[in-house]
């Protein structure tokens, strides 16, 4: 077991990695990690490194800042292309593994978060991996609940060759979410070496903004309105395009609908639903909002795809929800609607029934009247920040279980349960 970063050191350092390569889910996960650890310790900077498009149009803490590496785009298919540069994606990794190692020897953090992906994007995180593990840097590689398909995620990590990283590099597998939902881990087949490093920290609250920008009027007063959010909303338009069809018909009274676009939706798109709104009283769209926490806290329900951050915020903002996710490329969306469904949480219509309009009409006049996730009694289920800063408490020698001494990341806080089990 290699030794801890020196305790000398006055000023604390935390290195997050996150590949994004389309969509917001990775950037809004890590951001609200960095900012939870900033505002836990006044003597902590967080530096992202994001190959996000739009990170710039994000507010962050004092203490916290980022470093954008070059994009990258997932296609349809799995296969990956530059984002803004006309070059070869062979060397547009190349850039982003430089800039990631130099970046990580400038800074020298204490920690380095790796968000989902071990090895980074086409192991572009592997060098630097190395070198900060030969300076006694602590290795967290944190998950989101659900990765995909068990025999889908073997095969990948497999195919990756993610297992030595997993039993020789890596410190500690933080999971952000609660087993009793999901085990994103469960089936892969993986030695007790790994498992043992595996601390379920639960789900990551989300909390209105303190020092946040006026946020336009809503767009219904004071009137109840319905929150359709597709996320970034590049894979979203079926989505808007059922609820909007819904609208049209007006086979029920509905209550009114509040739709944001998200910033990864063709213009195309975006221009047709807004004609299509412009004629309908009863629904409003906007176009992109970082600061989307003020539409959840008003909205009395919403309706999503069922990405890691928009579940956090159902859970967070605790509203009656409809998700409709997707299923391509990966299932994870499906599996943890499915998940959260059977648990009491949520209510889910399949992408395979787009666009059954009687369907979704159902599914909207019922939506308010769900109730909302609380009551299905889950203990933990938003100790996410809570645990992680227990855990950096203990890393950074401010704790209870010094690192390096071999006991189980998940000792420190209180067990996790769900209420009755």
């Amino acid at each position: 077991m290699r030794q801890a970063s020196s305790p000398s050191r006055h000023q604390k350092k935390i290195l997050i990695y996150s590949h994004d390569t389309f969509g917001l889910g990775h950037l809004r996960r890590c951001r609200a990690i960095a900012h939870a650890l900033v505002g836990a310790f006044s003597d902590l900077s967080v530096l992202i490194l994001s190959g996000s498009p739009i990170i710039g149009s994000f507010d962050f803490r004092a203490r916290v800042d980022f470093v954008r590496i070059p994009g990258v785009i997932k296609l349809r298919s799995g296969e990956y292309t530059s984002l803004g540069l006309h070059i070869d994606i062979e060397q547009t990794l190349a850039m982003r593994a430089s800039i990631i190692e130099q970046t990580a020897k400038a800074f020298d953090p204490d920690i380095f978060i790796v968000d989902k992906e071990p090895l980074g994007l086409h192991g572009e995180v592997e060098a630097t991996l190395q070198v900060l593990a030969e300076r006694g840097t602590r290795l967290v590689l944190g998950l989101r609940d659900v990765l995909d398909d068990p025999d889908i995620m073997r095969e990948e990590w497999q195919r990756k060759n993610v297992l030595p990283a997993l039993e020789t590099l890596y410190d500690e597998i933080w999971t952000y979410g609660l087993p009793q939902i999901h085990d994103p881990l469960a089936g892969l087949d993986l030695p007790p070496k790994v498992l043992d490093k595996v601390c379920f920290t639960g789900y990551l609250r989300r909390t209105l903004p303190t020092n946040r920008p006026t946020t336009e009027p809503m767009p219904f007063g004071d009137d109840p309105f319905v929150l359709v959010t597709p996320g970034g909303g590049g894979d979203g338009v079926e989505l808007v395009d059922w609820v909007m069809r819904t609208y049209e018909a007006r086979v029920e009274p509905l209550y009114p609908a509040l739709v944001l676009l998200g910033p990864f939706m063709a213009p195309e798109h975006q221009a047709a639903f807004m004609e299509r709104a412009a004629s309908l009283r009863d629904v409003h769209i906007r176009k992109f909002t970082p600061n989307i926490e003020d539409y959840l806290d008003q909205a009395m329900a919403i309706v999503g795809m069922g990405g890691y951050n928009t579940f956090c915020e159902i859970l967070s903002f605790d509203k009656p929800t409809l998700i409709v996710p997707r299923v391509v490329p990966r299932r994870e969306q499906a599996i943890r609607a499915d998940k959260a469904e059977e648990c009491g949480l949520v209510k889910v219509l399949a992408i395979d029934d787009y666009p059954d309009v009687p369907l979704m009409t159902e599914a909207l006049v019922a939506l308010p009247k769900q109730p909302p996730p609380s009551t299905a009694g889950f203990s933990g289920l938003l100790d996410g920040h809570l645990t992680i800063t227990r855990r950096v408490a203990d890393i950074l020698g401010e704790g209870r279980t010094p690192p390096g001494t071999g006991t189980r990341p998940d000792a420190a806080p209180a067990p996790l349960v769900a209420a009755g089990s």
